[in-house]
Protein backbone atom coordinates (compact mmCIF):
# COMPACT_ATOMS: atom_id res chain seq x y z
CA UNK A 1 0.00 0.00 0.00
CA UNK A 2 1.36 3.41 -0.90
CA UNK A 3 2.61 5.59 1.92
CA UNK A 4 -0.05 7.82 3.31
CA UNK A 5 -2.87 5.77 1.79
CA UNK A 6 -5.46 4.98 4.48
CA UNK A 7 -6.66 1.36 4.81
CA UNK A 8 -9.74 0.58 2.76
CA UNK A 9 -12.81 0.63 4.99
CA UNK A 10 -15.08 -2.41 4.91
CA UNK A 11 -18.24 -0.49 4.05
CA UNK A 12 -21.48 -2.15 2.82
CA UNK A 13 -21.04 -0.41 -0.53
CA UNK A 14 -17.86 -2.37 -1.25
CA UNK A 15 -19.20 -5.80 -0.38
CA UNK A 16 -19.98 -8.33 -3.15
CA UNK A 17 -23.08 -7.53 -5.19
CA UNK A 18 -25.85 -10.04 -4.62
CA UNK A 19 -26.96 -11.76 -7.81
CA UNK A 20 -30.36 -13.29 -8.35
CA UNK A 21 -30.02 -17.04 -9.00
CA UNK A 22 -30.89 -17.83 -12.62
CA UNK A 23 -33.76 -20.13 -11.74
CA UNK A 24 -35.38 -17.38 -9.65
CA UNK A 25 -35.10 -14.93 -12.55
CA UNK A 26 -36.67 -17.55 -14.84
CA UNK A 27 -39.45 -18.11 -12.30
CA UNK A 28 -40.30 -14.42 -12.55
CA UNK A 29 -40.29 -14.65 -16.34
CA UNK A 30 -42.65 -17.63 -16.18
CA UNK A 31 -44.96 -15.68 -13.90
CA UNK A 32 -44.88 -12.75 -16.31
CA UNK A 33 -45.76 -15.18 -19.11
CA UNK A 34 -48.79 -16.39 -17.16
CA UNK A 35 -49.96 -12.80 -16.74
CA UNK A 36 -49.15 -11.59 -20.26
CA UNK A 37 -50.74 -14.63 -21.90
CA UNK A 38 -53.93 -14.24 -19.90
CA UNK A 39 -53.68 -17.78 -18.51
CA UNK A 40 -56.32 -18.71 -15.95
CA UNK A 41 -56.50 -21.27 -13.17
CA UNK A 42 -56.40 -24.73 -14.74
CA UNK A 43 -54.63 -23.62 -17.93
CA UNK A 44 -51.53 -25.51 -19.03
CA UNK A 45 -48.08 -24.02 -19.59
CA UNK A 46 -45.82 -25.04 -22.49
CA UNK A 47 -43.64 -28.08 -21.83
CA UNK A 48 -40.24 -27.85 -20.18
CA UNK A 49 -38.38 -28.43 -23.44
CA UNK A 50 -40.27 -25.62 -25.21
CA UNK A 51 -39.83 -23.24 -22.27
CA UNK A 52 -36.11 -23.98 -22.14
CA UNK A 53 -35.79 -23.29 -25.88
CA UNK A 54 -37.69 -20.01 -25.73
CA UNK A 55 -35.92 -18.78 -22.60
CA UNK A 56 -32.47 -19.89 -23.74
CA UNK A 57 -31.73 -21.89 -20.58
CA UNK A 58 -31.43 -25.56 -19.65
CA UNK A 59 -34.40 -27.77 -18.82
CA UNK A 60 -32.91 -28.16 -15.34
CA UNK A 61 -33.15 -24.39 -14.79
CA UNK A 62 -36.75 -24.38 -16.04
CA UNK A 63 -37.58 -27.27 -13.74
CA UNK A 64 -36.07 -25.41 -10.77
CA UNK A 65 -38.08 -22.31 -11.66
CA UNK A 66 -41.29 -24.34 -11.82
CA UNK A 67 -40.51 -25.79 -8.38
CA UNK A 68 -40.22 -22.22 -7.02
CA UNK A 69 -43.66 -21.31 -8.38
CA UNK A 70 -45.05 -24.67 -7.27
CA UNK A 71 -43.82 -24.01 -3.72
CA UNK A 72 -45.54 -20.62 -3.84
CA UNK A 73 -48.78 -22.35 -4.78
CA UNK A 74 -49.04 -20.70 -8.19
CA UNK A 75 -48.28 -23.73 -10.37
CA UNK A 76 -49.17 -27.39 -10.10
CA UNK A 77 -47.18 -30.19 -11.72
CA UNK A 78 -49.21 -33.24 -12.71
CA UNK A 79 -46.87 -36.14 -13.37
CA UNK A 80 -47.25 -37.20 -16.95
CA UNK A 81 -49.73 -34.39 -17.55
CA UNK A 82 -47.67 -31.21 -17.50
CA UNK A 83 -47.62 -27.94 -15.54
CA UNK A 84 -50.84 -26.04 -14.80
CA UNK A 85 -51.84 -22.77 -13.20
CA UNK A 86 -53.12 -23.55 -9.72
CA UNK A 87 -53.87 -20.13 -8.20
CA UNK A 88 -53.73 -16.47 -9.23
CA UNK A 89 -54.03 -14.23 -6.19
CA UNK A 90 -52.94 -10.67 -7.01
CA UNK A 91 -52.40 -9.96 -3.30
CA UNK A 92 -49.78 -12.72 -2.98
CA UNK A 93 -46.11 -11.73 -2.86
CA UNK A 94 -45.03 -12.98 -6.30
CA UNK A 95 -48.05 -11.67 -8.19
CA UNK A 96 -48.02 -8.43 -6.22
CA UNK A 97 -44.50 -7.93 -7.56
CA UNK A 98 -45.77 -8.31 -11.12
CA UNK A 99 -48.61 -5.87 -10.40
CA UNK A 100 -46.13 -3.35 -8.97
CA UNK A 101 -44.09 -3.69 -12.15
CA UNK A 102 -47.26 -3.06 -14.14
CA UNK A 103 -47.68 0.30 -12.39
CA UNK A 104 -44.02 1.17 -12.95
CA UNK A 105 -44.22 0.33 -16.64
CA UNK A 106 -47.32 2.50 -16.95
CA UNK A 107 -45.35 5.45 -15.57
CA UNK A 108 -42.45 4.71 -17.91
CA UNK A 109 -44.80 4.67 -20.90
CA UNK A 110 -46.17 8.06 -19.87
CA UNK A 111 -42.60 9.37 -19.77
CA UNK A 112 -41.88 7.86 -23.18
CA UNK A 113 -44.86 9.70 -24.66
CA UNK A 114 -43.70 12.97 -23.12
CA UNK A 115 -40.18 12.57 -24.53
CA UNK A 116 -40.22 10.45 -27.68
CA UNK A 117 -43.07 12.15 -29.55
CA UNK A 118 -41.31 15.56 -29.59
CA UNK A 119 -38.01 13.77 -30.20
CA UNK A 120 -39.44 12.30 -33.41
CA UNK A 121 -40.72 15.72 -34.48
CA UNK A 122 -37.33 17.36 -33.85
CA UNK A 123 -35.56 14.51 -35.65
CA UNK A 124 -37.64 15.18 -38.76
CA UNK A 125 -36.44 18.79 -38.97
CA UNK A 126 -32.87 18.42 -37.67
CA UNK A 127 -31.65 15.05 -38.99
CA UNK A 128 -28.44 14.88 -40.97
CA UNK A 129 -27.45 12.35 -43.60
CA UNK A 130 -25.46 10.53 -40.89
CA UNK A 131 -28.55 10.44 -38.67
CA UNK A 132 -30.65 8.98 -41.47
CA UNK A 133 -28.01 6.31 -42.09
CA UNK A 134 -28.02 5.36 -38.38
CA UNK A 135 -31.82 5.19 -38.33
CA UNK A 136 -31.74 3.02 -41.44
CA UNK A 137 -29.12 0.74 -39.88
CA UNK A 138 -31.25 0.25 -36.76
CA UNK A 139 -34.27 -0.49 -38.90
CA UNK A 140 -32.34 -3.00 -41.01
CA UNK A 141 -30.96 -4.75 -37.91
CA UNK A 142 -34.45 -5.17 -36.50
CA UNK A 143 -35.72 -6.41 -39.88
CA UNK A 144 -33.02 -9.09 -40.01
CA UNK A 145 -33.73 -10.16 -36.44
CA UNK A 146 -37.49 -10.39 -37.01
CA UNK A 147 -37.02 -12.33 -40.25
CA UNK A 148 -34.79 -14.74 -38.31
CA UNK A 149 -37.61 -15.38 -35.85
CA UNK A 150 -36.19 -13.19 -33.07
CA UNK A 151 -38.10 -10.43 -31.31
CA UNK A 152 -35.78 -7.70 -32.63
CA UNK A 153 -34.95 -6.11 -29.29
CA UNK A 154 -31.41 -5.05 -30.26
CA UNK A 155 -32.57 -3.48 -33.50
CA UNK A 156 -35.44 -1.78 -31.70
CA UNK A 157 -33.03 -0.16 -29.25
CA UNK A 158 -30.64 0.89 -32.02
CA UNK A 159 -33.49 2.47 -33.98
CA UNK A 160 -34.85 4.51 -31.07
CA UNK A 161 -31.33 5.53 -30.07
CA UNK A 162 -30.68 6.81 -33.58
CA UNK A 163 -33.94 8.76 -33.62
CA UNK A 164 -33.05 10.35 -30.27
CA UNK A 165 -29.61 11.32 -31.57
CA UNK A 166 -31.20 12.83 -34.68
CA UNK A 167 -33.20 15.27 -32.53
CA UNK A 168 -29.91 16.96 -31.54
CA UNK A 169 -31.19 17.94 -28.11
CA UNK A 170 -28.70 16.98 -25.38
CA UNK A 171 -31.22 17.38 -22.57
CA UNK A 172 -33.75 15.06 -24.19
CA UNK A 173 -30.94 12.61 -24.93
CA UNK A 174 -29.83 12.71 -21.28
CA UNK A 175 -33.36 12.09 -20.04
CA UNK A 176 -33.73 9.12 -22.38
CA UNK A 177 -30.39 7.74 -21.15
CA UNK A 178 -31.56 7.97 -17.56
CA UNK A 179 -34.65 5.95 -18.50
CA UNK A 180 -32.64 3.44 -20.55
CA UNK A 181 -33.21 0.32 -18.44
CA UNK A 182 -36.87 1.05 -17.74
CA UNK A 183 -37.55 1.84 -21.42
CA UNK A 184 -35.77 -1.36 -22.47
CA UNK A 185 -38.12 -3.27 -20.17
CA UNK A 186 -41.22 -1.82 -21.88
CA UNK A 187 -39.73 -2.78 -25.25
CA UNK A 188 -39.00 -6.30 -24.07
CA UNK A 189 -42.49 -6.77 -22.66
CA UNK A 190 -44.09 -5.51 -25.86
CA UNK A 191 -41.89 -7.40 -28.32
CA UNK A 192 -42.27 -10.65 -26.38
CA UNK A 193 -45.96 -10.84 -27.27
CA UNK A 194 -47.01 -13.05 -30.13
CA UNK A 195 -47.16 -11.25 -33.47
CA UNK A 196 -45.81 -7.99 -32.05
CA UNK A 197 -42.29 -7.79 -33.62
CA UNK A 198 -43.52 -7.45 -37.26
CA UNK A 199 -46.05 -4.83 -36.18
CA UNK A 200 -43.39 -2.89 -34.31
CA UNK A 201 -41.13 -3.08 -37.36
CA UNK A 202 -43.91 -1.57 -39.50
CA UNK A 203 -44.32 1.21 -36.92
CA UNK A 204 -40.62 1.96 -37.14
CA UNK A 205 -40.74 2.07 -40.91
CA UNK A 206 -43.51 4.69 -40.74
CA UNK A 207 -41.51 6.78 -38.26
CA UNK A 208 -38.34 6.51 -40.35
CA UNK A 209 -40.16 7.50 -43.54
CA UNK A 210 -41.67 10.60 -41.92
CA UNK A 211 -38.29 11.65 -40.52
CA UNK A 212 -36.61 11.10 -43.89
CA UNK A 213 -39.32 13.23 -45.53
CA UNK A 214 -38.74 16.00 -42.99
CA UNK A 215 -42.40 15.90 -41.91
CA UNK A 216 -42.44 16.73 -38.18
CA UNK A 217 -46.21 16.35 -37.74
CA UNK A 218 -46.25 12.94 -39.42
CA UNK A 219 -43.20 11.78 -37.46
CA UNK A 220 -44.85 12.77 -34.18
CA UNK A 221 -48.09 11.04 -35.17
CA UNK A 222 -46.23 7.88 -36.21
CA UNK A 223 -44.33 7.79 -32.90
CA UNK A 224 -47.56 8.35 -30.98
CA UNK A 225 -49.21 5.44 -32.80
CA UNK A 226 -46.18 3.25 -32.09
CA UNK A 227 -46.26 4.04 -28.36
CA UNK A 228 -49.99 3.27 -28.34
CA UNK A 229 -49.10 -0.20 -29.61
CA UNK A 230 -46.31 -0.58 -27.04
CA UNK A 231 -48.77 0.33 -24.29
CA UNK A 232 -51.15 -2.42 -25.41
CA UNK A 233 -49.64 -5.04 -23.09
CA UNK A 234 -51.55 -8.01 -21.74
CA UNK A 235 -49.65 -7.43 -18.53
CA UNK A 236 -51.71 -4.26 -18.15
CA UNK A 237 -55.07 -5.96 -18.67
CA UNK A 238 -55.23 -8.72 -16.08
CA UNK A 239 -55.06 -6.46 -13.05
CA UNK A 240 -56.26 -2.95 -13.99
CA UNK A 241 -54.58 -0.02 -12.31
CA UNK A 242 -56.25 1.15 -9.13
CA UNK A 243 -58.56 4.11 -9.64
CA UNK A 244 -57.27 7.48 -8.33
CA UNK A 245 -58.42 8.21 -4.79
CA UNK A 246 -60.76 10.98 -5.88
CA UNK A 247 -62.50 8.58 -8.26
CA UNK A 248 -62.46 5.47 -6.08
CA UNK A 249 -64.73 7.10 -3.51
CA UNK A 250 -67.42 8.08 -5.99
Amino acid sequence: MAAGTPPLADTPALRPVARTPLHEAIAERLLSHVVQSGLQVGDKLPGERELARRLGVSRTTVRQAIVVLQTQGILEVRHGGGTFVRELDPSSGPLAKVVDRRHRLTAVLEARRALEIPIAAHAATRRTSEDLAAISDGLELMRRQVEAGEIGLEGDGAFHGAVTAAAHNPVLAELMERLHEAVAETRGESLSQSGRPPRSLADHEAIAEAIADGDADRAAAAMRAHLDHVADLRLFELYPAAAPAQEADR
